[in-house]
């Protein structure tokens, strides 16, 4: 649960989930309702809400929870549609592309990054001020929904 809480605190949100409801297995966390919990045992291969996994050092989330930290205070950026699409072909983020900004972070923080109706579309580390650059890459994309479509190749 620590790698999950320090993971949405990297921007600068808090979810308040129950500890006893999230359950690791083989370094993949999910997380089930009272129910579902009272039924698996310690040896399954899904259940609940897939939160993400740890791979090496590094936590690597899925996107419900990217989803989850959008629907509470956190720093997000709102992009258009041109923007949208690149960044889920795996493309940074230019200035002109940001049509708002939530909870501005500085350098080198995390960022989610939404369309303009407001879906999750992946998460970004801002590079520079958002407030000031121009015509150069401000949000690094880190990771975006189109991953899952590159990978099935």
């Amino acid at each position: 649960m620590n790698v999950i809480d320090e993971f949405v605190s990297k921007f600068g949100a808090h979810l308040s989930l129950k500890k006893s409801l999230i359950i690791e297995n083989k370094n993949r966390y999910f997380l089930l309702n009272e129910n579902l919990r009272r039924l698996v045992d310690k040896n399954f291969f899904y259940a609940g809400a897939y939160l993400g996994k740890i791979k090496g050092e590094k936590f690597f989330p899925s996107f419900i929870l990217l989803k989850m930290i959008a629907n509470s205070k956190a720093t997000k950026i709102y992009v258009d549609a041109k923007a949208a699409w690149l960044f889920i072909c795996r493309r940074d983020i230019f200035k002109q592309g940001i049509v708002k900004i939530e909870g501005f972070k500085k350098k080198g923080a995390y960022t989610l990054v939404l369309n303009q109706y407001g879906e999750c579309l992946g998460f970004g580390r801002i590079l520079c001020d958002l407030y000031e650059e121009i015509g150069k890459v401000v949000i690094k994309n880190v990771s975006d929904i189109g991953d899952f479509l590159r990978r099935e190749r």
